[in-house]
């Protein structure tokens, strides 16, 4: 596998929004219309099976897309519903289905932090996961189960948050890759809820893979997935490179790191970038490449 010489994104994916559309045997796209700078046009819910069929994230609390989901159903039996992770815009519809349909749901365990809250620490996007969801099945790294009339192979893939899973179809050559590698954008790592170490890790197992093709949640198809993942940590490493660089030339907190890597943003890209550059300090902070003191104004960045 030759990686790519430089990371690329699609942003040209234009999805009918609520549309059935078939990827590969076995497998459906259905886009859920809750399009914003943090889900690009919309989460992607899949069906995956034939003659039986299971749910992928089912995605927001939204009538119409829970009717989306309904029509691409289409009297087959539904037989478990999936979640990559429980962060809302994947998770918050999948209660409701699992009622309608009288199915479990089966992830990763329920909602929680990559590591505890450190003291005056919030967790900044707490209200976008999923506390309350509990699993009828808790699905672990490597094992293989059923979905629909299909296998799946379950990757344990934290990074973007603790309990993210991927879906691996061996039949197909695809792996439903989550947050965890899409292709519009890199993918945010919010600490405490993720872990910038953990996505590092996260990357270099799915690179070593067996599958080729990449269905994010966000956004279109990945025809090269190991090759776009190797792409990704060459670029979080070069955000690395660029965080101690502004640090070496006088940043010295969060804000100013931020202003120097990020100039010309605006403003809500430039709240997401913070946080994942908090998550880049604290991966550098743990590596021994950056040191970090912490105070009622907040954290102060220097060099050892």
């Amino acid at each position: 596998m030759a990686p790519l010489s430089t990371l690329t994104f699609d942003t040209a994916f234009r999805p009918e929004i609520g549309a059935a559309v078939a990827l590969a045997p076995g497998l459906t796209r259905i886009t859920a219309p809750n399009a914003s700078p943090y889900t690009f046009t919309g989460t992607n819910s899949f069906l995956i099976g034939k003659d039986k069929v299971a749910v992928v994230d089912p995605g927001p609390e939204d009538a119409a897309h829970l009717e989306s989901l309904h029509r691409a159903i289409d009297g087959r039996p539904l037989t478990a519903i999936l979640l990559t992770h429980t962060h809302r815009d994947h998770s918050a519809a999948a209660a409701d289905l699992a009622q309608r349909y009288v199915v479990p749901l089966w992830f990763g365990g329920r909602h929680r932090l990559s590591r505890p809250l450190r003291r005056f620490e919030r967790n900044p996007i707490k209200r976008s996961c999923d506390w309350n969801l509990i699993p009828d099945r808790t699905l672990v790294d490597g094992e293989t189960i059923t979905a629909g009339d299909m296998t799946v192979i379950v990757h344990t893939t934290p990074g973007h948050c603790a309990n993210h899973l991927a879906f691996g179809l061996p039949e197909a050559d695809i792996l439903l890759s989550g947050d965890h590698v899409m292709g519009w954008n890199s993918t945010l790592v919010a600490v405490p809820d993720g872990s910038m170490a953990d996505y590092f890790a996260s990357l270099e197992k799915v690179i070593a893979l067996p599958y080729r093709h990449y269905h994010p949640a966000h956004g279109g198809p990945i025809a090269n997935g190991p090759a776009h993942a190797e792409a990704l940590k060459v670029h979080r490493h070069m955000r690395n490179g660029q965080l101690l660089a502004a640090v070496g030339n006088g940043a010295k907190t969060l804000s100013a790191v931020v202003r120097a890597i990020y100039p010309t943003q605006p403003a809500r890209i430039r709240l997401a970038a913070r946080m994942t550059m908090a998550a880049h300090v604290e991966y550098l902070k743990e590596r021994g490449a950056l040191k970090v003191s912490r105070g009622l104004f907040g954290l102060r960045l220097s060099l050892p």
